[in-house]
């Protein structure tokens, strides 16, 4: 085993469960119903914020101070977990991850931007209940990513010093975070965000998950 590391910490959207599309998909069809011309390009703007903040900043950037918060975070979040009952599934190359943790006995954690709720739904819409030794949501916390608050709580909760995790993360908040932790960090961003130079904070900045599972193989061969 490697000296170092023992536990590896996984992103929710986008790194479990491929749910960044579905996030889209309802962030536009709830601000399109407030007559604004909400795009994908959007919704990626604020990738890696948690919900309650992403509503702020459009209602604020949009000067729609008539609106109510909470009725937009509703409607939203309604049709995000309709899209996630419906259609929401692994990201591939994560199954064969969460069984080479289990083979090598590593400690494993969950650390979100998003609600207890939704972290909920898709742990057990993945039939993951129970399977991870931790599982944090940052929704209720004084800070989101990109402070690194969540995954020290994730740290605190594995009973693992931050330096001897490793996260893997498809958000450049989430890398950030990680690293402020003073965690290691695998970045797997998705193929439009793959040309971002700051991804170079990561320790490794890969394609695919199936890219991760060779690394973290390296680690613990």
């Amino acid at each position: 085993m490697h000296s170092s590391l023992k536990a590896v910490i996984f992103d929710m959207d986008g790194v479990l469960i491929n749910s960044e599309p579905l996030w889209r998909r309802a962030m536009i069809k709830g601000f399109t119903g407030l007559g604004l011309n909400f795009t994908e390009e959007d919704c990626r703007k604020t990738m890696g914020n948690r919900f309650p903040e992403v509503v702020a900043y459009w209602l604020d950037f949009y000067k729609l101070k008539h609106i109510n918060a909470a009725d937009v975070e509703a409607t939203v979040m309604n049709e995000l977990y309709a899209l996630i009952e419906a259609e929401g599934k692994f990201i591939d190359g994560i199954p064969a991850i969460l069984d080479f943790c289990r083979a090598k006995k590593l400690k494993t954690g969950l650390a979100t931007s998003s609600s207890n709720q939704l972290m909920n739904q898709v742990l057990k819409k993945l039939n993951l209940h129970g399977s991870l030794d931790a599982v944090v949501s940052a929704e209720l916390m004084k800070y989101g990513k990109p402070h690194p608050e969540v995954f020290l709580h994730c740290a605190e909760q594995l009973n693992i010093a931050p330096g001897h995790c490793i996260v893997i993360e498809d958000s450049l908040n989430g890398v950030i975070a990680a690293k402020a932790a003073q965690m290691k960090v695998i970045a797997v961003p998705d193929e439009e965000h793959r040309a971002i130079a700051k991804f170079a904070l990561a320790d490794y900045n890969l394609n695919t998950m199936h890219e991760a599972l060779d690394v973290l193989k390296t680690l613990w061969p």
